[in-house]
């Protein structure tokens, strides 16, 4: 039997955990009207700020203190792994020597809620020296830094989710999502594509999921095929030998013009088998991939069809190469 004591402490912890609860519902719902508030009525010069970046012969500089520049850290490594080339620079060290990071060609992203950034004086004035464009984020439009801007990104003065230290919480997710948005008009407006994302994006579970058939089929002599003309006791050699459980038909042009796999062995089993000619056991019009296909795509095509390997093409049905499935499970593509 429990003991009173046992049973207040399981109380007490019900207690504590409804109270978490309702903390992170209040504070979620509170963010989320913030950002409802600031997607239904964005920056208006947002359009004008994207089209600075994205006409820059040099870099984003993005630059903050404490929360804000944590945030711009993050802005900036968005910006940089998608196609816009960015650096964070610490406004404190700028005035220490790495103002020299910063050149003609780039433009300044400044964050800061209150816009009264004094560790940013020397930045801006090396700005406004060298004629560098500087955008502001920020919630104060009359602050120094808004003053100082060409182009002001305006934050909504929304409540703190920690209403009685006013520590950042609405504000840095206000300025986060903001980056975001900047990133993705800068990524659509340049076209930018899963091949050139997957360039910043290598490695990891990302980087599995971003390589092409390309990168990992099989190709030159160990691509199985055989001419329709060809016996099948030949064929089942090189079934045999590839060791990818199908075979390639190509015709006289050397296009692809079939498959032979085993279920088309099951299906044909017979005591003339080995006397066929290829092109009469072989499945017509068969699935293929080409080089530029992503590999998570191959993959869906094989789970879909049913299938463990692709042949794949270029644009005239040439066979280049051989993909199985194998392939892509040790490349990580899931």
């Amino acid at each position: 039997m429990s003991s009173p004591a046992d049973d207040a402490a399981v109380h007490a912890s019900a207690d504590v955990s409804a109270d978490v609860s309702a903390v992170a519902a209040r504070v979620l719902a509170l963010e989320a009207r913030a950002l409802a508030d600031f997607a239904a009525a964005p920056p208006p010069r947002l359009a004008e700020a994207v089209a600075l970046m994205a006409g820059l012969a040099g870099r984003v500089i993005v630059t903050g203190v404490g929360k804000s520049g944590h945030v711009g850290r993050k802005i900036a490594a968005t910006l940089a792994s998608t196609g816009t080339p960015a650096s964070f620079v610490h406004p404190t060290e700028a005035s220490h020597g790495d103002l020299g990071m910063i050149g003609r060609d780039d433009a300044v992203l400044v964050l800061s809620k209150s816009g009264e950034l004094r560790e940013a004086s020397d930045l801006l004035h090396y700005c406004r020296r060298f004629g560098i464009k500087v955008i502001a984020i920020t919630a104060r439009a009359g602050s120094s830094l808004a003053r100082a801007a060409d182009i002001v990104l305006a934050l909504p003065d929304a409540p703190e989710a920690c209403g009685e230290t006013s520590a950042p919480t609405t504000s840095t997710t206000l300025q986060m999502a903001l980056g975001d948005a900047l990133a993705v008009a800068l990524l659509e407006s340049r076209g930018f594509t899963a091949a050139d994302f997957k360039v910043f994006h290598p490695g990891g579970k990302l980087g599995a999921l971003l390589k092409t058939v390309g990168d990992l089929m099989h190709a030159g002599d160990e691509v199985p095929l055989a001419a329709a003309a060809t016996p099948m006791a030949d064929t089942l050699l090189i079934m045999t030998q590839k060791r990818f459980g199908c075979v390639g038909v190509v015709d006289a042009q050397g296009c692809l013009s079939g498959v032979v796999t085993d279920g088309d062995l099951r299906r044909n089993m017979g005591a003339d088998l080995l006397a066929r000619s290829t092109g009469e056991v072989m499945t017509r019009a068969p699935r293929t991939a080409h080089a530029r296909m992503l590999a998570s795509q191959a993959l869906k095509l094989m789970n879909d069809t049913r299938i463990t390997a692709l042949f794949v093409v270029d644009d005239d049905m040439k066979p280049v190469g051989i993909i199985h499935v194998h392939d892509l499970l040790r490349a990580g593509v899931m």
